[in-house]
């Protein structure tokens, strides 16, 4: 009898025993569904937007406003200049606001600004200074109705641009040194590429 009994209690045993285990194993499942759940969720609200932008993303303005500190040197916003092309500009898109236009001439990063002069004269120049070029700051920002040089704090109004060879302003682009016609200025690969060493260390320091 007592061998018996001692059967039918380990038997007891036993099926408490797997029942643990069969309910332990069916957490277990149900838990790691739900992680996968999670995680396809994470992914879902990357894929529609809800998540934050990844850092470090930049926007560089080519045209109408602030091209200065903010924006870094970077040659995924220049418009490469190969041999035997040109700048060209649209004079339509030009104002009394300074335009900036980023250009890449074999592999030297460079600027050119486009305003428009009280009389409505277009007027063109390097976006670096002719003294401060090469100290890395020496580039142009808008500031009210003048171009301030980022180096030195020397102002210039639009009525200089492209008046005066030397001296701390604008690099200016002559009429010789482009085409001008009614709809567009053109500034040819040879003169950018003559000119690209004053962009040598053009924003390299900020």
């Amino acid at each position: 009898m007592r061998t018996e009994h001692e059967q039918k209690r380990r038997s007891r045993r036993r099926a408490f025993a797997l029942l643990l285990l069969a309910v332990t194993l069916a957490l277990s499942l149900t838990a790691c569904s739900g992680g996968a759940d999670g995680t396809e969720k994470s992914q879902g609200d990357a894929a529609d937007g809800t998540t934050p932008a990844t850092s470090g993303e930049t926007s560089a303005e080519t045209s109408g406003g602030d091209s200065g500190g903010a924006q870094e040197k970077s040659q995924g916003d220049a418009a490469a200049i190969e041999p035997g092309g040109s700048l060209v500009i649209p004079t339509g898109e030009i104002s009394g606001t300074a335009t900036y236009y980023p250009v890449s001439v074999d592999g030297t990063l460079m600027e050119v600004i486009a305003v428009k002069d009280s009389g409505g004269s277009i007027r063109t120049a390097f976006n670096t200074c002719q003294v401060c070029y090469d100290s890395g700051r020496g580039y142009y920002e808008q500031q009210g109705d003048v171009l301030v040089c980022q180096n030195c704090g020397n102002q210039f109004p639009m009525d200089r641009v492209e008046v005066e060879a030397g001296g701390c302003n604008p690099w200016p682009i002559f009429a010789e040194n482009k085409t001008v016609s009614d709809d567009s200025i053109t500034i040819s690969y040879d003169f950018l590429s003559e000119s690209k060493q004053i962009f040598a260390n053009w924003k390299t320091e900020y």
